[in-house]
């Protein structure tokens, strides 16, 4: 019997502001299986970061269906850990406290902290040591570099070992050898957690580096009019994205997303 995909998404409609508000996403379908790294792609403004914010529960859909695990998604998943383009760690908390605090409220954990804390800060430490942030535990946000801060912020995505990770543009503020850097660092962490990922990104490098499938979105109001399949064997390597193999297939992607953008700019003209 074949296994159920792990995310689904079944003919979504997403409008912001009522009847007559922005339609962000039209029919939009897709599917992700469990423990599978996808990576979305597609024009500014098509409904990337408002498939995320659907998949975790932070929003409802106008209609349509998201389910993930088998279970329609009505509320903001405990199963998700999610990273985003800032770090947003608390100036104020240490790196070791700043990576506990989904454990203060997502369940079972909260319940468990107290009693369990030298478990946890164990788990921490495990993780700072796959990120390369060995002994900077006890260090301050500020006192860290942008690509270091975001290294933890992926730390506390998965403190809570979630099944889901939701990454929405994680390291487009960084400059282009940190981000490549923590390609590797996140191929890493997934190679050795397997959790199921979604990665929202506008850099096509990125998303052949590290899915499994890329999904590219047509202009707002977005769907999904192509899924690339990444025949990479892994771990990868940024000497990989040097190899014609690779730049055909960031060059066909780009392809596609040019046509979705030249399909909006004939819309607007109509």
């Amino acid at each position: 019997m074949t296994e159920r995909p792990f995310v689904e998404i079944d003919h979504v409609w997403m409008r912001y502001g009522g009847t007559g508000g922005t339609l962000a996403l039209r029919d939009a379908s897709l599917t992700v299986d469990r423990q599978e790294f996808v990576a979305v792609v597609g024009p500014s403004g098509c409904g990337k970061s408002t498939l995320m914010r659907l998949v975790t529960g932070l929003w409802p859909t106008s209609s349509g269906a998201v389910i993930v695990a088998g279970k329609e998604v009505d509320r903001p998943l405990s199963i998700a850990g999610m990273a985003f383009q800032n770090p947003t760690l608390l100036p104020w908390r240490t790196i070791m406290d700043n990576i506990m605090l989904p454990l203060e409220v997502v369940t079972p954990h909260s319940s468990r902290l107290r009693r369990h804390r030298k478990d946890y800060e164990a788990q921490v430490h495990e993780l700072l040591e796959l990120v390369g942030l060995k002994g900077f535990d006890q260090k301050n946000p500020w006192q860290l570099s942008g690509g270091m801060q975001q290294r933890a912020s992926l730390c506390r995505a998965l403190i809570h070992q979630p099944e889901l990770l939701m990454l929405d543009e994680p390291f487009a503020a960084l400059d282009v050898f940190t981000r490549e850097d923590l390609w590797g660092v996140l191929q890493n962490l997934w190679m050795a957690r397997r959790p199921t990922v979604i990665l929202v990104t506008h850099d096509l490098r990125e998303a052949v580096f590290l899915a499994d499938r890329v999904l590219v979105m047509t202009a707002r109001p977005g769907r999904i009019m192509l899924e690339k399949t990444i025949d990479l064997p892994r771990p990868r390597t940024i000497e990989m994205t040097y190899t014609p193999h690779f730049q055909g297939m960031v060059q066909e992607l780009r392809e596609y997303i040019d046509e979705a953008r030249r399909g909006e700019e004939v819309a607007d003209a109509a």
